[in-house]
């Protein structure tokens, strides 16, 4: 998925044609001139993160990391929300593993993109299977059915057409106008919402079940998430969701998604509150030809959250 897919005109229309003359050149192959030409446009529009961001992407392609992560700086810098997702790229390049959080406007701008075609391209092209393992890991789990359920990050909606039969109520969930729209058109959600699931703070919802496909990649440190979902189950309701399996608690990855150790996951469920949990290897999707290992986790809520503060480190149990 590539954000920058999408036309970013820089309002200079100098600078824009030979923005125009550089993707010419860099389609043909001669990516060291449309370089020089990129970058003899940003002499005109130094404030243009998404010239930067192309920019950084060339220089990489064409070996040149260190420039690229220079590129990808000032792109940053252009667009302080870093809705491009270049602070991501310029980890990867500088090699900076640490990185436990990904800009949430990067990510609503990313599906919003996405959102037309998701569907085709994850499900026919990737083999995406997260709603159905998640469910055969309920199963294997005892679920049959919820009064209440919520599918965060519900995105397209394909976590909810496989819930709908199972649940009385559904809710989603998700960050991205365009992935709800599409979500809504399928007509199986009790309610819709606009919300980013890394800023939910503790209210008065509570749910028998909450799933997560494919959605904890695209947060990074589950701290706080989790501590909220614990906060939002009824005693004894479940939470299911899959993580890509790494081998480091979080990781940040070329695809610009996290991974996430069993260890970090048993350890955080734990921390939580969380009594019987289940972790079982799967493969969620294909990247580029090649199986992606990953987690599907369920969980059950033994006890109910009163509180919840900060990062998440600090929910009070009963």
């Amino acid at each position: 998925m590539n954000v920058v897919a999408r036309p970013f005109p820089s309002g200079d229309p100098a600078a824009d044609r030979r923005v125009e003359f550089a993707e010419t050149m860099a389609q043909d192959g001669d990516l060291d001139a449309a370089i020089e030409v990129l970058t003899g446009a940003m002499a005109l529009v130094p404030d243009w993160a998404a010239g930067w961001y192309r920019l950084g992407e060339w220089l990489e392609q064409a070996g040149r990391r260190e420039l690229a992560a220079v590129a990808w700086q000032k792109a940053m810098a252009a667009d302080p929300a870093d809705r491009l997702g270049a602070g991501l790229r310029w980890a990867l390049a500088r090699e900076v593993r640490t990185v436990e959080t990904m800009p949430s406007s990067f990510v609503e701008l990313l599906f919003d993109d996405y959102a037309p075609r998701f569907d085709t391209a994850l499900v026919d092209r990737l083999n995406y299977r997260g709603p159905w393992l998640l469910m055969e890991a309920l199963g294997r789990a005892g679920f049959r059915r919820a009064g209440r359920a919520l599918d965060l990050g519900c995105g397209t909606g394909l976590m909810g057409e496989v819930l709908r039969g199972s649940v009385g109520w559904l809710e989603g969930w998700d960050i991205s106008a365009g992935m709800l729209a599409e979500a809504k058109a399928k007509g199986v959600y009790d309610q819709l919402d606009k919300r980013d699931i890394t800023e939910l703070e503790l209210g008065a919802e509570r749910f028998d079940l909450i799933a997560a496909a494919d959605v904890f990649m695209y947060v990074g440190a589950l701290e706080r998430v989790v501590a909220w979902c614990a906060g939002s189950l009824a005693p004894g309701g479940r939470l299911a969701f899959t993580v890509e399996r790494g081998t480091q608690p979080v990781e940040l990855r070329e695809t610009r998604r996290f991974a996430h150790s069993p260890d970090y996951i048993r350890a955080l469920m734990a921390d939580a509150g969380f009594g019987a949990v289940s972790l079982s290897d799967c493969v969620v999707r294909q990247d580029r030809g090649t199986d992606v290992a990953a987690l599907c986790v369920v969980a059950e809520a033994q006890m109910a959250a009163r509180d919840l503060e900060g990062d998440g480190d600090t929910a009070a149990l009963v």
